[in-house]
């Protein structure tokens, strides 16, 4: 039988978060760090509410769970927020398109810094441009004089320290900087991603990396 209601946030604030949830009803919960594992029962299991601990609805996984929810038209599931030491405020009910999930929060999620990369022009690229973070491939967003934005396998946080190489072997740009903001996704029909802004300021190879874009560009 599908669980009506499943509840997701750190393993010793479930007991009781979920003793404020509807009596009698089946609960299936779901600890913070298994975030994939209750994406996967949501899925399969189409439950009425999807119940979530504010602390963690506002970390890069719970924000990418509920808008992987509110994305997918299948999940009509209501998402609440639930705050650790209080009930339920409802201040807002967004829904997602083409029918999808109504989310109850009690406060917006805190907008991410997307500043970094925005003191230059960026330019968009092309599909399939590879870079490399770290090592790492990553496919390159857009690129500036200043800075980055990559989709990558591997994992990528704020402040963290990078090094990116751009362009083929033959002739490759090297750049080091930090990592502005990030994002982890849960897309559709893909795997996880993180998304980020890389910041590296102003660089000596700020000619080549001009010439990459304008040739890169979508």
């Amino acid at each position: 039988m599908s669980s009506r209601i499943v509840l997701i946030g750190p393993a010793d604030a479930l007991p009781a978060l979920q003793g404020r949830l509807e009596t009698g009803s089946e609960v299936q919960a779901f600890s913070d760090s298994d975030a994939l594992e209750a994406l996967d029962h949501i899925i399969r299991t189409k439950p009425s509410i999807v119940a979530l601990q504010d602390e963690f609805s506002t970390t890069s996984r719970g924000t990418a769970l509920i808008n992987r929810i509110k994305d997918d038209p299948a999940l009509t599931c209501e998402v609440r927020v639930l705050a650790r030491d209080s009930e339920l405020n409802r201040v807002a009910v967004k829904r997602g398109q083409a029918g999808g999930a109504a989310v109850a929060v009690d406060e917006p999620a805190p907008a991410l810094d997307q500043r970094g990369t925005r003191r230059a022009a960026r330019i968009r690229v092309r599909d399939g441009v590879e870079v490399a973070v770290d090592g790492n491939a990553a496919v390159l967003v857009d690129l500036s004089m200043v800075g980055a934005q990559v989709v990558s396998a591997t994992v990528l946080k704020p402040n963290q320290r990078v090094r990116i190489t751009i362009g083929d072997a033959k002739a490759p740009v090297r750049c080091a900087g930090a990592v502005a903001w990030a994002a982890f996704e849960m897309p559709k029909g893909m795997p996880t991603r993180y998304r980020a802004g890389i910041d590296w300021g102003m660089t000596a190879d700020g000619p080549a990396i001009e010439d990459f874009a304008e040739k890169n560009k979508k």
